[in-house]
C-alpha cells in the first residue's frame, strides 16, 4: 500500500502519521506539500493535524484552497481513499468533501485529554478492524473540534451510516456526540481525535492502530 501525507505550513502531526504508517507497512509514505499541483499514484491520502495556516480567518479555510487539494479531492471522487484527522477534518469540511462544520469548542477552551470513542459503523476500509460498538481510547488536542450540521444533514448521515465515531464522553459539544464522520461512499473519513498518537503502549492506548493496520489490509 502506498500512502502521501499532506503538509501545510502549520502542520503539527505528519510525523505522527508517518510513524503510524511506517509501523504498520514498514514504508514511509511520501510527504506531498501543499503547493504541489500532482500527486504520485497513492492507494492513500492523509490530510494530518496541526494548525494550517496559523488558523487565521477560520481553521482549515485557507489550507481549503491549497493547489494540492483540488488533485485530493479528484482522487477522492475517483475513489481513493482520504483521512482527516483533526485540522484535516476541519480541511475536509472547508473543501466540501465532508459535509457539516467543525466551530469553537462549547467551552471556548482548548481540550487537550484522551477521550472515549464509540464505533458506529465497522462497514468500512477505515473502522472494518474494530467491533461494532466497541469503545476507544484516543487523545484529542483542539480548540474548535465542535461538530455542527443542520437537523437534515444530520439525520442523513445517520441513515446512510455516515457517523464513523461518537464520543461517550463529548469534549466539545458536538451535536449527537460525533467524533468523526464519512463521505456518502464512505472512502472519505475525517475525525477531530488523533488515532496517530493512540498506536503505543509509551502514549497510554493503542486502541488507534486498528484503523491503520485495517486500512492497510483493505487497500493492499
Amino acid at each position: 500500500m502506498k500512502a502521501a501525507i499532506i503538509v501545510f505550513p502549520g502542520s503539527n502531526r505528519e510525523g505522527d502519521v508517518r510513524d503510524a504508517l511506517v509501523a504498520v507497512t514498514g514504508t514511509a509514505p511520501l510527504m506531498v506539500w501543499h503547493r504541489d499541483t500532482e500527486l504520485p499514484k497513492v492507494d492513500l491520502i492523509v490530510v494530518p493535524g496541526g494548525f494550517s495556516y496559523g488558523d487565521y480567518l477560520r481553521c482549515g479555510a485557507i489550507a481549503a484552497h491549497s493547489p494540492v487539494m483540488r488533485e485530493v479531492k479528484a482522487r477522492a471522487d475517483k475513489g481513493a481513499a482520504v483521512l482527516g484527522i483533526c485540522n484535516g477534518f476541519q480541511i475536509l469540511t472547508e473543501t466540501g468533501m465532508l459535509p457539516g462544520a467543525l466551530l469553537r469548542n462549547a467551552g471556548l477552551a482548548f481540550v487537550c485529554r484522551n477521550v472515549t470513542l464509540r464505533v458506529e459503523n465497522t462497514q468500512t476500509l477505515f473502522t472494518a478492524a474494530y467491533n461494532q460498538g466497541q469503545e476507544l481510547s484516543v487523545p484529542v488536542a483542539h480548540h474548535d473540534g465542535n461538530y455542527f450540521a443542520d437537523a437534515s444533514t444530520l439525520d442523513r448521515l445517520e441513515s446512510n451510516g455516515q457517523i464513523a465515531f461518537r464520543y461517550v464522553d463529548n469534549p466539545n459539544g458536538s451535536v449527537r456526540d460525533i467524533a468523526g464522520i464519512f463521505n456518502e461512499t464512505k472512502n472519505v473519513l475525517g475525525l477531530m481525535p488523533h488515532p496517530e498518537n493512540a498506536t503505543d503502549g509509551l502514549l497510554g492506548s493503542t486502541d488507534g492502530l486498528p484503523l491503520f493496520r485495517g486500512m492497510v489490509e483493505a487497500l493492499a
